[in-house]
C-alpha cells in the first residue's frame, strides 16, 4: 500500500520503506504497547504516596537527572542535535506540555478524584478514534472502510475488557473534564510533534520537554498539593519505570513509529494497552480475568488487525 502523502513540512516515512524498518518497527510497537500498558499499574502505586502533579513534578525532576549524563555524552560524540530556531524550541515545548503534562496531569488527576479505572481507560482508549477523524479532515490521511470498521471494533473491545472495572457513580465533572483533557491532549500532542518536528533530535527533545513540564508542574504541585510526598521504595521505583521506560524509551519509540506510518495505525496499538495490564494483574495480582474479559481481547485484537492490515497486492507496489 501505497503511504499517503505527508502533510507540508512532514518527513514520515513509510514502515516498509526497507527490511531492517520492516523488522525494527514491529518490536518498537510490541515494547510500547508493553511499557505503556505496565504504566497503569506503576502509576496507580506511585499515586499512593504523591499526589498527581507533585508525582509528575519529581518523575520530570529524576528524569532530568538521568538524562543530563547521557545527554553529555552524546554531545561528546557530536551525535546530538539541539532545536536550531525560536520556532523549533517553541514546538518542542509546546507538544512536550501537551504530551506529557497536560495528558498525565488529566489522566492522574481524573483518578485521584474518583473516577474508576475502566472509565478512565475507556475514555482514553477513543484516542484512535479521534485521531482518524483529525488525520483524515485535517491532515490528508485516507482510511479504507475496514480500517474505519477496525477503529470501531477496537473500541468496542477495550469496552469489554474494562467493563468490569467501570463504576458508573465514580464520574464527577471534575473527574470527566480531566480525563477529556488528558484524550486531547495525547492525540493532538502526538500529531502536533509528528507535523511541527518532524526532523527533531528525540534525545535533546525529551530534556527540552523534561524541563518545561518540572517549569509547569512544580509550582502547581507546591500551591495545589503542597509538594507533600511519603517517601519509600514502591515509589522510586514505579517513578524509575515510569521515567527510563515510558517518558524516555516508550515515548520516543511512539515518536518513532508516527514517522514511519500513518497515524491511525500507530495509534490504534494503544487499544491493546489494557490488555497488557489485565495480563498484569492476573500474574502479580491474581485477579483472574472475566469471561467477557477475554471476548473483549479477541475483539480488540481483531480491530487492531483490521487497521494495521495491509493488503498484500497494494503492499507489494
Amino acid at each position: 500500500m501505497s503511504p499517503p502523502t505527508p502533510p507540508r513540512g512532514d518527513t514520515v516515512q513509510p514502515a516498509h520503506s526497507s527490511p531492517s524498518l520492516r523488522l525494527a518497527s514491529p518490536l518498537l510497537a510490541w515494547y510500547f504497547v508493553a511499557v505503556w500498558g505496565t504504566g497503569y499499574l506503576a502509576t496507580k502505586l506511585g499515586l499512593q504516596y504523591a499526589a498527581p502533579f507533585t508525582f509528575l513534578a519529581l518523575r520530570f525532576m529524576i528524569g532530568i537527572v538521568l538524562l543530563l549524563p547521557l545527554l553529555a555524552w552524546w554531545q561528546r560524540q557530536q551525535a546530538l542535535r539541539w532545536p536550531s530556531t525560536q520556532r523549533e524550541w517553541l514546538h518542542v515545548i509546546v507538544a512536550g506540555l501537551l504530551m506529557h503534562a497536560a495528558n498525565l496531569g488529566g489522566s492522574h488527576y481524573a483518578q485521584y478524584m474518583g473516577m474508576s479505572a475502566g472509565i478512565t481507560a475507556l475514555v482514553l482508549a477513543t484516542q484512535p478514534l479521534v485521531t482518524a477523524f483529525v488525520a483524515a479532515f485535517l491532515m490528508g490521511e485516507r482510511l479504507r472502510g475496514y480500517q474505519w470498521l477496525g477503529v470501531l471494533v477496537g473500541l468496542l473491545g477495550v469496552a469489554l475488557v474494562v467493563w468490569h472495572k467501570i463504576d458508573m457513580r465514580a464520574i464527577s465533572g471534575g473527574a470527566l473534564a480531566a480525563v477529556l483533557m488528558s484524550l486531547m491532549a495525547i492525540t493532538v500532542g502526538t500529531l502536533y510533534q509528528r507535523h511541527f518536528c518532524p526532523q527533531v533530535d528525540l534525545r535533546s527533545a525529551a530534556l527540552v520537554q523534561f524541563a518545561a513540564n518540572v517549569a509547569v508542574l512544580a509550582p502547581l504541585a507546591l500551591v495545589v498539593e503542597g509538594f507533600d510526598v511519603t517517601w519509600s521504595w514502591p515509589l522510586l521505583g514505579a517513578m524509575g519505570f515510569l521515567i527510563v521506560f515510558a517518558s524516555i524509551l516508550a515515548v520516543n519509540a511512539l515518536h518513532t513509529l508516527m514517522r514511519r506510518g500513518e497515524a491511525t495505525r500507530v495509534t490504534s496499538l494503544l487499544y491493546l494497552t489494557p490488555i497488557i495490564a489485565v495480563v498484569l494483574e492476573w500474574l502479580l495480582f491474581a485477579v483472574v480475568p472475566t469471561g467477557l474479559t477475554v471476548v473483549g481481547v479477541a475483539v480488540t485484537c481483531i480491530g487492531v488487525a483490521l487497521v494495521v492490515w495491509q493488503p498484500p497486492a497494494r503492499a507489494a507496489r
